[in-house]
C-alpha cells in the first residue's frame, strides 16, 4: 500500500514532481512557439497576409504615346522637289503605300487550315476548355467527399490520471493512479445509425487498504449503437447530401458540355469570319488593280490628246480610295485571324505570331426545307441548359426533403452492451473477459424539441421558393430556346435568298463595268463612270461574300440552338484527371489532361432534315467581267 508522506506547504514548489514540471515546460514552449509575443486577443498584421502597396491598387498610371512616335520623313526641297507636282506626289504616295501593304502580307508566312483541323485544335489546346474540363473533376470530388462521410474510423483514447485528495474515511482512497487505453472502431451507417465498438484497458492503483486487487486490471468489450428516430432517421435523409452532390456533378457535366459546344461553335464562326475577311481583301485588291489599269488608260488618252487632264485626276482619286479600302480590309484580316488563333491556340500559331492563316474549307450553301416543330422538340431535348435545370430541380427536391427532416425534433435511442473483465494481472483480466461471466446492457432515449423552430422552418421555406424560382426559369428558358431555333431557321432561309440575289447583282454589275470600259475606250464615258461601276461591282461581290459567310454562320447558330454541332462525326470530351492529394497545385496546373475518364459525353451531329441538292452557280472571278 502506498504511504502518504507529509509535506510542508512552503516546500511544495521545490518538491514538484518531475513529470508535472516537464508538462509545465512543454506548455510554455508550445505557447511561445505558437503565439510568440503577440496578443492572442487582438489582430496582428501577419493575420491578414502580405499587403500590396496602396499605389499599386489605387494609383492609375498614364501611357506616354510620344515614346512610340515615328520620326517623319523629310519632304523633298529645292529643284528636285519643284519637279514633283501635287498630283504626282499623291500618286507616288498611293503606289508606295499599296506596295508596302502588299509586301507586309507577302513577307509573312502562311499556313493552311481546314475547319476540321481548327475544331480538333480547339478541343486539345483551347484554354477556356481546359479550365472548363476541370469543373467536373472538382464536382466529382464533392461526391467523394459526401460518400466519405460513411467511412469507418479507428478511434483511440489514452488517459493517465493521478488523484491526491484528503478523505474523511479509511474506506476511501486518498491517493490513486489510473492508466486507461481505449481503442475502438466507429462505423456510421447510411440509415443514420452509428455503431461504436471499443476495447478499453485500465490499470488502477490506490492507497485504500480495503482494496481487494491493488493494482487492478480491467478489460472490457463494449458495443454501443445510437439510432435517430425522427431527425436524421432513415437512409433517404442521411444520403440526401450525397444525392444533391451527385445531381450537382451531373449538372456540372452538362455545363461543361455546353461550354464545349460553345467553343466549337465559336471556332466555326471565327473561321468563316476570317474567310469573309480574306475574300473581301481579295476583292479590294482586285478593285485597286482595276483602278490602276483605269489610271494608266486615262493617262494614255490624255497623252494622245483624246481626253482632258481631269480624267487622270479622277482616276488618281479613285486609286487612292481603293488603297484605303485595302488597308481597312487587311486590318480586318489581322483582327479576325487573331481571334481564330486565340480560340484554337495551336502550338506555334500564337496570337502574336505573324503567320497568316489561310482557310481552305469553302462554303457549300444548299437550300434547306425545315420543319420547325421537330427542330424545336430536338432543341428542348438536347440543350444542356434544359438538362442542367432538370438536374438542379432534382437537387432542389432533395434539399427540400432534407430541410423538412431537419425541422423535426431530435429523438435518439441509445443501446450499449458490455462484457466486463477484471483481474490482478492483465492476463487474468483477459481470461475473465473471454469467459463472458459478467455482462451488462442499457437502453435509453434522448430528446431535443426546439421551441419555435423558426430557423429550420425558414430553411424549408427558402428551399421551396428556390425550386419555384427555378421552375419559372425553366419555362423562360424553354421559350427562349424556341425563339432561338425559329430565328436561326429564318436566318438560313433569308441567307439563301441573299446569296441568290447578291450573285445576280454581281453578274449584272460585271456586265455594266465591261460596258463602261468599252464606252470609255471610245470616248463616250468618263473615268468617274468606270470607277463607279467598279465600286458597284465590288460592293455586290462583298455582299455575296457576306451572304455566304452569314449563311454558314446561321447554320452554326441553328446547330447551337438545337444543342448540337455541324460536322461529319461526334465529338467527345473528357474531364481533367484528378491529381494526387500530395501533388502541389503548381505542378499540376500546367499538365494537359491526357487520361481518359470513364464518363464520355457525346455531341451529336446536326441533322438539318430534308433539303434540295440545288447549289448556286459559281460566280465569275472579280476583275474579269463577262464580255457580254
Amino acid at each position: 500500500m502506498m504511504k502518504r508522506p507529509g509535506r510542508p506547504i512552503a516546500a511544495l514548489f521545490f518538491t514538484t514532481r518531475p513529470l508535472a514540471l516537464a508538462a509545465c515546460c512543454g506548455l510554455a514552449t508550445v505557447f511561445v512557439a505558437g503565439w510568440g509575443c503577440t496578443n492572442p486577443l487582438s489582430s496582428d498584421d501577419s493575420d491578414f497576409g502580405d499587403k500590396l502597396p496602396l499605389e499599386r491598387l489605387r494609383q492609375i498610371e498614364t501611357t506616354n504615346l510620344e515614346a512610340y512616335k515615328k520620326v517623319a520623313t523629310p519632304k523633298p526641297t529645292g529643284a528636285e522637289g519643284s519637279k514633283l507636282s501635287a498630283l504626282d506626289a499623291a500618286g507616288s504616295a498611293a503606289n508606295s503605300a499599296a506596295a508596302q501593304a502588299k509586301k507586309q502580307f507577302e513577307l509573312a508566312g502562311s499556313t493552311k487550315l481546314t475547319l476540321e483541323e481548327c475544331r480538333a485544335s480547339a478541343l486539345e489546346h483551347n484554354l477556356d476548355l481546359k479550365v472548363a474540363f476541370i469543373n467536373p473533376t472538382i464536382a466529382e470530388q464533392s461526391v467523394s467527399e459526401e460518400e466519405g462521410r460513411f467511412e469507418a474510423a479507428f478511434t483511440t483514447r489514452a488517459l493517465w490520471q493521478e488523484n491526491d485528495s484528503p478523505t474523511a474515511s479509511t474506506l476511501s482512497s486518498a491517493q490513486s493512479k489510473q492508466q486507461n487505453v481505449e481503442p475502438g472502431v466507429r462505423i456510421p451507417l447510411r440509415t443514420g445509425e452509428t455503431i461504436n465498438v471499443t476495447l478499453p484497458f485500465t490499470r488502477s492503483e490506490t492507497n485504500n487498504q480495503f482494496s481487494t486487487l491493488n493494482p487492478a486490471y480491467t478489460t472490457d468489450l463494449s458495443l454501443s449503437m445510437s439510432q435517430p428516430l425522427l431527425r436524421g432517421a432513415g437512409r433517404r435523409a442521411n444520403t440526401a447530401a450525397l444525392r444533391i452532390a451527385s445531381y450537382n456533378k451531373q449538372a456540372e457535366d452538362s455545363r461543361t458540355k455546353l461550354e464545349a459546344i460553345r467553343q466549337l461553335a465559336a471556332v466555326d464562326r471565327a473561321y468563316w469570319r476570317l474567310y469573309q475577311a480574306r475574300r473581301e481583301l481579295d476583292v479590294r485588291q482586285q478593285q485597286y488593280e482595276l483602278a490602276d489599269v483605269q489610271l494608266r488608260s486615262a493617262q494614255r488618252r490624255v497623252d494622245t490628246g483624246r481626253s482632258a487632264e481631269i480624267e487622270v485626276i479622277r482616276a488618281q482619286s479613285g486609286l487612292a480610295d481603293r488603297l484605303e479600302a485595302i488597308i481597312i480590309a487587311q486590318n480586318n484580316v489581322l483582327i479576325q485571324q487573331r481571334e481564330l488563333k486565340r480560340i484554337i491556340n495551336l502550338p506555334g500559331l500564337t496570337v502574336d505570331s505573324t503567320v497568316l492563316v489561310v482557310p481552305t474549307t469553302e462554303p457549300d450553301p444548299v437550300e434547306y426545307l425545315f420543319e420547325t416543330g421537330p427542330l424545336m422538340a430536338r432543341a428542348l431535348e438536347n440543350r444542356m441548359e434544359m438538362l442542367e435545370l432538370e438536374l438542379r430541380l432534382a437537387a432542389d427536391a432533395a434539399n427540400i426533403d432534407l430541410n423538412k427532416n431537419n425541422a423535426l425534433p431530435l429523438l435518439t435511442m441509445d443501446y450499449t452492451y458490455r462484457v466486463n473483465g477484471l483481474g490482478g494481472t492483465r492476463h487474468r483480466s483477459n481470461e475473465v473477459l473471454i469467459d463472458n461471466n459478467f455482462e451488462d446492457w442499457s437502453v435509453g432515449l434522448n430528446a431535443e424539441i426546439p421551441l419555435g423552430n423558426e430557423t429550420a422552418l425558414a430553411r424549408v421555406r427558402r428551399a421551396i421558393l428556390t425550386r419555384v424560382q427555378r421552375l419559372g426559369s425553366r419555362a423562360a428558358r424553354e421559350l427562349s430556346i424556341r425563339q432561338e431555333v425559329l430565328g436561326a431557321a429564318d436566318q438560313i432561309n433569308a441567307g439563301w435568298q441573299r446569296i441568290l440575289a447578291s450573285r445576280q447583282s454581281s453578274l449584272a454589275n460585271a456586265r455594266a463595268l465591261a460596258a463602261e470600259q468599252r464606252q470609255f475606250d471610245v470616248g463616250l464615258s468618263t473615268s468617274t463612270n468606270v470607277l463607279d461601276a467598279a465600286s458597284r461591282l465590288a460592293e455586290s461581290q462583298s455582299s455575296e461574300i457576306r451572304a455566304m459567310t452569314d449563311y454558314e454562320v446561321a447554320r452554326v447558330d441553328l446547330a447551337f440552338a438545337t444543342g448540337t454541332l455541324l460536322g461529319a462525326g461526334k465529338v467527345r470530351w473528357e474531364p481533367a484527371a484528378a491529381p494526387d492529394a500530395d501533388l502541389n497545385f503548381k505542378d499540376y496546373f500546367p499538365i494537359v489532361p491526357e487520361e481518359i475518364i470513364s464518363q464520355e459525353v457525346s455531341i451529336e451531329k446536326l441533322d438539318t432534315g430534308p433539303h434540295t441538292a440545288e447549289k448556286p452557280a459559281p460566280s465569275e472571278p472579280a476583275g474579269e467581267p463577262s464580255p457580254n
